[in-house]
C-alpha cells in the first residue's frame, strides 16, 4: 500500500488512519463535503469511470471519509454510472463510528428529478439503513409510489432540486454531516447555490485530454473562494483539502 505523508500544515510520514481521520474531521454543526479525483488536466473520469483514476492511496481515503457521515449524498445519474450498490460501511468503519458517537451506518440519500432509479437494485433492497430520494413535487406519480416502498421520498423543490432545501431537508432528519461524491452536475449546483463547506480533491498525476467533463458543471459561473486546510502526498499523488473562506466568493 503506497503511504500517505502529510506535506501542511503539520508535516508527517506515514500516516496511520487514525491520523488521517483526525485530519479530515468536521467541524461541528452542519458540514458538507464534496469528495472528487481529477487528473492534471482537469478530467473527472477515464473511460467515463473516476474509479480509474484513482489508486490504493485515493481508495483508502475515499473509504475513511465515509466514517464522519451522517449522510452520503450522490446525484443518481453518479450512482448509475459508478455501479453503486447499497451503502455499507465494513465492521471496522462501523465500529469506529459506533466509539465516536456516531450511528453505525450512515443514510444512504440519492437526489434526482425524474427519479430514474431501480427499486429493485441492491441500493435499496441490501441497505442497512432506510435510503432517503431527494427529488421535486411534479416528479412521475408511478415511480414516486414504486421507491416510496423501499425508500423515504422527500420533495426538495418544485421542478428542480434545490440544494438548500436539500440541505434543509436532511437537517431536519439529523443529518448535518453531508458526504457528498458527485456528480459534476450535482456539485455545480451545490456551488451556484453556495452550500459547500469543504471539498477534498485527489490530483491524479496523469494527463487524461478526451471528452471527460470538469468536477463541476452548470450554466451559471459562480467564483467561490476556498482556502487550503491540507496537503497529503501519496507517491507522485496529491490529496487536497480546501474550505470555504470567509465570505465564499470571489
Amino acid at each position: 500500500m503506497t503511504p500517505i505523508d502529510s506535506l501542511w500544515p503539520i508535516p508527517g510520514t506515514a500516516l496511520t488512519d487514525d491520523q488521517l481521520l483526525q485530519g479530515y474531521a468536521p467541524p461541528a454543526g452542519p458540514w458538507l463535503r464534496m469528495n472528487f479525483i481529477s487528473s492534471l488536466d482537469g478530467a473527472v473520469t477515464r473511460d467515463g469511470l473516476s474509479g480509474g483514476l484513482g489508486d490504493d492511496a485515493d481508495h483508502r481515503v475515499f473509504e475513511l471519509l465515509r466514517r464522519w457521515a451522517d449522510v452520503l449524498l450522490l446525484g443518481a445519474g453518479t450512482a448509475r454510472a459508478e455501479g453503486y450498490g447499497a451503502m455499507r460501511l465494513p465492521e471496522e468503519s462501523e465500529r469506529w463510528r459506533v466509539e465516536h458517537g456516531l450511528a453505525p451506518q450512515p443514510v444512504f440519500a440519492l437526489v434526482t428529478r425524474r427519479l430514474d432509479l431501480d427499486p429493485g437494485s441492491s441500493i435499496f433492497t441490501e441497505a442497512p439503513v432506510r435510503p432517503l430520494v431527494l427529488t421535486v413535487t411534479d416528479a412521475p406519480a408511478e415511480r414516486r409510489a414504486a421507491l416510496a416502498e423501499v425508500a423515504d421520498v422527500v420533495d426538495a423543490g418544485e421542478t428542480e432540486v434545490d440544494p438548500v432545501r436539500v440541505r434543509e431537508e436532511l437537517g431536519r432528519r439529523g443529518l448535518r454531516r453531508v458526504h457528498c461524491e458527485g456528480g459534476p452536475t450535482l456539485f455545480g449546483s451545490f456551488l451556484t447555490a453556495g452550500v459547500v463547506d469543504e471539498l477534498c480533491l485527489t490530483l491524479a498525476p496523469t494527463l487524461e485530454t478526451g471528452p471527460a467533463a470538469r468536477i463541476a458543471h452548470s450554466p451559471l459561473s459562480v467564483p467561490t473562494a476556498m482556502e487550503l486546510a491540507a496537503v497529503l502526498q501519496a507517491g507522485d499523488e496529491l490529496l487536497l483539502r480546501y474550505t470555504r473562506a470567509v465570505g465564499g466568493e470571489g
